[in-house]
């Protein structure tokens, strides 16, 4: 965690309501200037409503926001010239050119960086001249970046970074996102990626039905977990569950695909599975012991897969 803890976003008892939904129900979260700050959550569980309250683009019911000191409904031309919004998708003209993107979005802040020198920062020299619609994910992904990033901003949010690239280029926004923490920015970001989460925040917030069920570091939030641990393994056929649900320490047992998982405390956990499917005579492969990951934390606290 960053040394500096100076807050640099401030929400206390948010609530936004639409007919028949409280999709934000009184969450209350600070962020440190300096640190990359994640928010994960099911589909509808309320962290798009809570980030766009955030930015000002929507106004909360109840509850009170400071953002660098300022307060979004009021504020918000100010609050604007010092924060960076890059969106899922962005709509921009069919045939605008990579500069061109650009120097249009440098000419909607009275204080703007050299969109020059993102270009060759975003590694898109190459690319100024092509037309953004042209490009590759990752390539239009780096333009959206430097559109955030035109106005020099003290915070920038970043909304589903790397969803529908691949691996390779995802690792790349890593580095991105990175980079952008080093040069003092504060990041809020928002993933439906469990490692992306894990790799990047300093913190992570776990929203569900409107609710924050969860703030802590990724490890913190792992730890809580306690001596939990799965073993997995493959077999073409089914298996029966209750085999293992009646195991000392065994929590609860899950099938996906032709994989097995069974949770429970990890002391002797693996041995006592073996022993089960031998005694059973249940032919089996590739079984191991995994540690819990934040998506197991995910999976606990909300009972959803995250992409649900």
């Amino acid at each position: 965690m960053k040394a500096n803890q100076d807050r640099v976003i401030e929400v206390e008892g948010l609530v936004k309501q639409y007919p028949g939904v409280r999709a934000v129900d009184g969450v209350s979260f600070d962020i440190r200037r300096g640190e990359i700050f994640g928010m994960l959550g099911p589909n509808g569980a309320g962290k798009t409503t809570t980030i766009e309250c955030i930015e000002g683009l929507r106004q909360p019911d109840a509850g009170s926001l400071r953002v660098l000191g300022l307060d979004p409904r009021q504020d918000g031309f100010a609050l604007r010239e010092r924060i960076g919004i890059q969106f899922q998708s962005a709509a921009l003209p069919d045939h605008i050119k990579v500069w061109e993107a650009l120097d249009l979005f440098a000419s909607f802040y009275q204080k703007s960086t050299d969109w020059r020198a993102l270009l060759e920062k975003m590694e898109l020299e190459e690319k100024r001249n092509a037309p953004v619609s042209k490009l590759s994910g990752g390539q239009k992904q780096r333009v959206f970046i430097a559109l955030a990033l035109v106005n020099d901003p003290e915070i920038v949010f970043l909304d589903e970074l790397t969803t529908g690239l691949d691996p390779q280029s995802r690792r790349a926004m890593w580095d991105l996102v990175w980079q952008i923490q080093t040069q003092g920015k504060t990041v809020f970001l928002t993933t439906h990626f469990m490692e992306e989460a894990e790799r990047l925040c300093d913190r992570v917030a776990i929203i569900d039905h409107g609710k924050l069920v969860a703030l802590d570091s990724p490890q913190a939030l792992v730890n809580g977990l306690g001596d939990e641990s799965r073993v997995v393994f493959e077999s073409v056929d089914p298996v029966d569950h209750a085999l293992f649900t009646a195991l000392p320490g065994v929590t609860r047992v899950e099938r996906i695909g032709e994989r097995t998982l069974v949770y429970g405390r990890k002391d002797g956990l693996i041995g006592r599975v073996v022993n089960t499917l031998e005694g059973a005579r249940v032919p089996f492969n590739n079984i191991h012991a995994e540690q819990p990951t934040l998506e197991d934390v995910f999976l606990k606290l909300t009972g959803k897969e995250i992409r649900e």
